[in-house]
């Protein structure tokens, strides 16, 4: 069990965390017809933009309130309702995402009131959309949770809805399913949230990478189903077996420094430590990860990993990690958000049994690289010779 180590400096100098409304941001990005608005200074949303932009080479449709120094004192309820409805005339979104920033937490606005107070004035105007608030979270996962428990409160209902062919109604009909799946500890919240709107019943997997958690998802869903798992599942299963014999002597013994937020540094922890590597250096942005298999964990920023990382095999993180990875000469792994230096990070899978499968083999040949090339004079004592 780890020990976990609080942060000890008053300022983070190359920080680990993403904006602060960043992850809720991610969560409302994947609803169809979604517009996630951030309730703060223009700088708050072009910092984010930013960053989904260089991750996933593709324009974002993020939208700000752009609040001024002036706004800032007064309060940003017109500039919310302003923002608001000049976005539902242009793009007419299904789904309004507001997410708020540090400036306007900060300046203690009661958001909550300012959008009921929008609805009751400009009703009309509101019908057919949906809006839904986030307040700032503190990293990039509890965005996300605070994001998707913001969408069950106002959305979900009990039972089965009226049919509705926008993807919020696919949301509004969660109360009909048999069993809700999350994955990580910040989807605890959100779990727990539907159970409470529509009795949906719950369980959580701790993650989805490794052969045993692969397990554990599919003997649910042929247990929830009543049919045998397919062929090309248990195919995959095979393959992943495969490559773990493979990989675990590119692997076995090999200490790995990782820095990630909470429930991806536990899932990458577990992955390494089953091939047989050992965790020399962890490195988070917030919670407690007493299970992570390391001696310690250290809340902190990327200077305490490349501090803690002397010695280590492999760096894990995300790209702002290569400058730590190459003073120190350490290959490195990507891993999180963002990743701007090499291209398809998005469309990696790295759960279940393909993607464990596919991440054994990006490590095996990371390690690989990173070795000195064999070459035909160095096997052949006869070349040596030069006969």
């Amino acid at each position: 069990m780890a020990c976990m180590l609080p942060q000890a400096k008053s300022t983070a100098i190359n920080p680990l965390k993403s904006s602060q409304p960043l992850g809720a941001a991610f969560a409302f990005l994947g609803v169809d017809g979604a517009v996630p608005l951030f309730h703060g200074s223009q700088a708050c949303n072009s910092f984010a933009l930013v960053l989904l932009v260089r991750h996933f080479k593709e324009t974002i449709p993020l939208q700000t309130t752009a609040m001024d120094e002036l706004v800032t004192i007064l309060g940003g309820e017109d500039r919310l309702e302003e923002a608001i409805l000049n976005s539902k005339a242009r793009a007419e979104p299904q789904f309004f995402a507001v997410c708020t920033t540090a400036l306007v937490e900060t300046g203690d606005d009661d958001t909550t009131c300012d959008l009921a107070n929008t609805k009751l004035k400009r009703a009309r105007e509101h019908t057919g959309t949906e809006v839904v608030l986030a307040n700032a979270p503190e990293a990039l996962e509890e965005g996300w949770s605070k994001a998707v428990t913001a969408i069950v409160d106002r959305i979900a209902r009990p039972g089965k809805q009226k049919p509705d062919p926008k993807k919020v109604g696919d949301i509004r009909d969660l109360g009909a399913a048999t069993k809700c799946m999350g994955t990580g500890e910040h989807m605890r919240r959100p779990a727990e949230a539907l159970q409470r709107l529509t009795a949906v019943p719950y369980v959580l997997f701790e993650s989805l990478a490794g052969l045993k958690n692969a397990d554990r998802f599919v003997l649910l869903l042929t247990t929830l189903t009543g049919e045998q798992a397919p062929a090309k599942v248990l195919r995959a299963r095979m393959q992943l077996q495969d490559a773990m014999l493979d990989g675990h002597f590119h692997l076995g013994g090999r200490k790995i420094a990782i820095s990630a937020e909470p429930d991806q540094l536990l899932q990458l922890s577990n992955f390494f430590v089953g091939m047989g590597a050992k965790i020399s250096a962890a490195v988070t942005t917030t919670g407690t990860l007493q299970k992570v298999p390391a001696e310690t964990v250290q809340a902190g920023d990327l200077c305490d990993l490349k501090r803690l990382s002397a010695g280590a095999h492999l760096l894990v993180t995300h790209s702002h990690g290569r400058p730590a990875a190459e003073r120190l000469a350490i290959p490195l792994m990507h891993a999180g958000f963002p990743v701007f230096d090499t291209s398809g990070s998005q469309h990696k899978l790295k759960i279940l049994y393909q993607g464990t499968r596919d991440m054994i083999y990006e490590v095996a040949n990371i390690m690989q690289a990173d070795q000195h090339p064999q070459t035909p004079d160095a096997l052949d004592p006869v070349c040596n010779r030069g006969l």
